[in-house]
């Protein structure tokens, strides 16, 4: 049950607020131009969602805990503790990057998006309704 186990619910509240920070923070750069918009975001996402693997030793060395936790939680943890990070900046890296790429296929997908309605027209430089082919006009919507 999620109510019961704690690291399920952990990571739900975790996800639930870096999706508020990454929309926020997208929202708050609404000045950038579209590109470098969606690049921060995804740089950011790749920051905050990345995965990484922890080893913790216990006091009485039986055993070893072991999980999963955020990247960048893992690399904090590790600098106040005054230990390498490495690991943990290699994965901060490599999320950065691959959030990146994804900001610029997201970016790319809604610009050809915006071509495919007006290829060789920019809208409002006409009288036309935008998106409408010359031939056709624009028809008011009936009920009934």
């Amino acid at each position: 049950m999620l109510i019961s186990d704690s690291m399920p619910l952990l990571w739900l509240v975790y996800l639930l607020l870096s999706l508020v920070v990454l929309v926020t923070g997208h929202l708050g750069i609404r000045f950038l131009p579209r590109l470098p918009r969606w690049v921060l975001t995804g740089v950011v996402a790749g920051l905050i969602l990345m995965p990484g693997h922890y080893t913790l030793s216990m006091p009485e060395q039986t055993s070893d805990y072991t999980g999963w936790a955020p990247a960048i939680v893992m690399a904090v943890v590790a600098k106040l503790q005054h230990q390498s990070a490495t690991g943990a900046f290699f994965l901060l890296a490599i999320g950065a990057g691959i959030g990146a790429l994804l900001g610029i296929l997201i970016w790319q997908s809604g610009r050809r998006r915006n071509n495919d309605r007006s290829p060789g027209r920019r809208p409002g430089t006409d009288s036309q309704v935008y998106g409408a082919t010359p031939k056709q006009s624009r028809r008011e919507p009936v009920i009934g």
